[in-house]
This record gives C-alpha cells, sequence and structure tokens, in this order.
C-alpha cells in the first residue's frame, strides 16, 4: 500500500501537469470545444477551487491573528493609560482633600495670636495602655515638651517628648490627660479626663450645674495650655447619684483620632506647662 505522503505527491504532480495541460490547449485561443479541454477543465477546477479556499482560509486566519496582537497591545497600553490617569486624579482628590482640611485652621490663625506650627501625624501609638501618636516636627521647628495640639474640630492633646524632627503628643484619651473645661451653655466647669477610649470623662462637675446630653465641652482656658473655647467634645451620658456631689458625666470627642492626619501645634505659650505628665 502507498503511504498518504506518496498519493499526495502523485495528485500534486498531476494536478501541476493538468494546468500545464490546460494553459498549453487554452493558448491557442478560441473557445475550448474538444473533449480533452473539457475534461481538462473538469479535473482541475475543483483543486483550483480547493487550493484557493485554502489560501483565502490561511488569510484570513493571519489577518484575525495580525487583529488580535494588534487590538492586545492597543488594549494593554490604554489600560496602562487608564492607570497612570486614576493615579493622577487620585493623587489631585488627596491634595483637594488635604486643603479643604487645612483650611479649617484658619480660623485658629485668625482667632488665636500665637505661632502656629502645622504638623502631620506620622504614628499612633497601637497600646491599649497609652494613647499617642507622633508627629513629623520637633525642636528644630521651635517645638518643647508641653505645648497644646488642636485640629480643625478642637483639641487633640499636649506634646510630651521631642526630638530633632519629631516630637510625642499625649492625647487627651489618655489617662494621664486632663484639660479644664467647661459646658458652653452653661458655664457648669469640671475636668475633662482621658479614659484611654473614645470617650472622657467630664469629671467634678457639681451635683446642682446642669449638664445634659448634646452639651458642647469647651476648653476654659484656666489652665493656662488650652486656648479658651476650644471644642473638646459632646457630652453622650449623664448620672446622678443621691449620694454622690458630682455628676457622673461621659463625653464623645470632637476630633476623630482614627482618622487625624493634621495638626497644628501652639508654639508660642499663654502659661506655665509644670503640670504636664508624660
Amino acid at each position: 500500500m502507498f503511504s498518504k505522503r506518496f498519493v499526495f505527491l502523485i495528485l500534486a504532480v498531476f494536478v501541476v501537469l493538468a494546468n500545464l495541460v490546460y494553459l498549453a490547449v487554452g493558448s491557442k485561443g478560441g473557445v475550448p470545444v474538444s473533449r480533452l479541454e473539457r475534461l481538462t477543465i473538469a479535473l482541475v477546477a475543483p483543486f483550483q477551487m480547493a487550493v484557493t479556499r485554502t489560501t483565502d482560509a490561511v488569510q484570513d486566519v493571519w489577518a484575525v491573528y495580525f487583529a488580535s496582537v494588534s487590538a492586545a497591545r492597543e488594549n494593554k497600553m490604554l489600560k496602562k493609560a487608564l492607570a497612570l490617569a486614576t493615579a493622577d486624579q487620585n493623587r489631585c482628590r488627596e491634595l483637594a482633600l488635604e486643603n479643604q482640611r487645612l483650611r479649617k485652621f484658619i480660623y485658629f490663625k485668625q482667632a488665636e495670636a500665637q505661632i502656629m506650627v502645622a504638623a502631620k501625624v506620622i504614628a499612633r501609638d497601637p497600646s491599649p495602655w497609652f494613647s499617642t501618636m507622633m508627629i513629623d516636627k520637633g525642636n528644630q521647628d521651635g517645638l518643647c515638651k508641653g505645648l497644646p495640639v488642636v485640629a480643625a474640630q478642637g483639641i487633640v492633646g499636649q506634646v510630651v517628648a521631642v526630638a530633632g524632627r519629631y516630637s510625642r503628643v499625649l492625647l487627651i484619651t489618655d489617662r494621664n490627660s486632663s484639660v479644664d473645661a467647661l459646658v458652653q451653655s452653661t458655664r457648669a466647669r469640671g475636668i475633662v479626663q482621658g479614659d484611654n477610649t473614645e470617650t472622657c470623662f467630664f469629671d467634678y462637675a457639681l451635683r446642682k450645674e446642669t449638664v445634659t446630653v448634646g452639651d458642647d465641652i469647651v476648653a476654659s482656658g484656666l489652665d493656662q495650655i488650652f486656648p479658651k473655647g476650644v471644642s473638646i467634645g459632646k457630652v453622650v451620658d449623664v448620672k446622678k447619684e443621691n449620694s454622690d456631689l458630682f455628676q457622673h458625666v461621659r463625653v464623645k470627642t470632637s476630633v476623630d483620632f482614627n482618622t487625624l492626619e493634621e495638626v497644628l501645634v501652639f508654639v508660642k505659650q499663654t502659661g506655665p506647662t509644670e503640670d504636664v505628665r508624660p
């Protein structure tokens, strides 16, 4: 038996010879009428049609392949351009949000005749025993221990340790922090004491004083540390025991320390800071 390759070779030779005969006969001119010409056309035409279809199919496959490669390359370039545009948009959005936050500090610049230093929060203490954070300004920027730190929303805390370009800030939510404060509406006085949670105590508010949920608590300025009137938070719980001289008041801080990014440090002090505890 003949192999498939041999049979294919014979058929190819036959097609070539048939085409040569057809061309030789057709070159004499006139319309083919002889039996030989008709037989040649009948034999050659199917093979020519098959070859033509195969060639067209191969050309179509290559065209689709090159189109796919071109589309993939273009898609990759478009994805890269989209990623760059998205990154630029995110940077612009971050700058806009930062500018919006910093514009709120203008209030302090206008209301307080003090020198202030803007700083960014660079770290927070993960320990549950302390409530502190690090900022990117230090004694090279004029900072020293005991300076008050505020945000656009209100009081943040006090500087308790200073290095060259960094400082540690004790937050008002820390147990070691205390701020002389008062109820803005009734002027009832007390001391805001940290609790290492998201709320603080408003201690030493006399039982006879009017303190209700929703009242604003602000700095009294009597501790000579924090400027008078700066927001501390809002009253979220009030309890009065019959046998107690003072009320039990809880305050939710105005500042959200989980999202805090920028602060202002009051560099020019209005009084002594010996009572600051690290």
